[in-house]
């Protein structure tokens, strides 16, 4: 597939998207926006994706959405048009979210406005030296509450932390961000693309529907009571026990070999 504002490719079941716009630090586009949208909608029923690692071009991650091209021409529009807008935005969210494999955000630089969303809506965030982020919305006279940022940040930050991040716009820097989950892992700017490979691999190789199970249930039980959530664990993991990898984890065990999972 080709792809006008971004490098899609995928190798040895890895897939990487890298936002394509580097003097402009991959700022968004209306194109971006409907391309992210329609790729990881599609990479959920690509059998030859098992994961993806999502990075940017030079040396920004991404900057949010572009001055002229998104914020100039959104004044100029009608209600009806910024709600189709609003809609697309999160639908990317939605798409990312909804994919049942994991997603690696590895983050070489800053990561703004939309971009800090992108990289929140990632299951990991691997961090450079150099990363930083900041959730700008309402330095534009928009809410915090853009994309899903207020569901998706307080969820991994706290609420206290989010509120914080998200009414001021403040920039925080990686090590702040390993601080306060943000990031899973800060990086070396030169080995933060090998390091990103070798955890995408490590989660290619493991049970992949385990793991989109997982996701989905994270996300799930956020909003359910302990019974409700009980109820949805058990059905999930009886499932899985009938599936043809929990009986691959078993017969390597007992023939103490590597599990080779995901083989049809």
């Amino acid at each position: 597939m080709n792809y006008a504002s971004l490098i899609y490719q995928v190798a040895d079941g890895i897939a990487t998207v890298r936002l394509n716009d580097p003097d402009r630090l991959n700022a968004l586009t209306f194109e971006t926006y409907a391309e992210l949208e329609r790729l990881f909608a599609a990479m959920a029923s690509d059998s030859t994706v098992k994961v993806i690692v999502l990075t940017g071009t030079g040396k920004g991650f991404c900057s949010g959405g572009s001055v002229h091209e998104i914020i100039g021409k959104l004044i100029e529009m009608n209600p009806e048009e910024q709600q189709r807008f609003t809609r697309l935005t999160c639908d990317v969210v939605k798409n990312m979210r909804g994919l049942k494999k994991p997603i690696v955000a590895a983050v070489n630089g800053i990561a703004a406005g939309a971009g800090a969303v992108l990289a929140l809506a990632s299951d990991i965030r691997m961090l450079s030296d150099r990363a930083k982020f900041a959730f700008l919305f309402t330095r534009v006279g928009l809410s915090g509450a853009d994309m899903g940022a207020c569901y998706l940040l307080p969820r991994i930050v706290g609420h206290g932390r989010a509120t914080e991040l998200l009414f001021t716009g403040d920039v925080i820097d990686a090590a702040e961000c390993l601080r306060i989950g943000l990031g899973n892992r800060v990086l070396q700017h030169e080995k933060l693309m090998d390091e990103a490979y070798v955890f995408a691999r490590k989660l290619r190789d493991a049970p992949l529907e385990a793991l989109g199970v997982t996701k989905e249930l994270l996300d799930r039980e956020t909003d359910m009571d302990l019974n409700q959530a009980l109820e949805l664990e058990a059905a999930e993991q009886a499932r899985l026990m009938q599936a043809a990898d929990f009986k691959e984890g078993y017969q390597a065990f007992i023939e103490k070999r590597p599990p080779r999972f995901n083989r049809t």
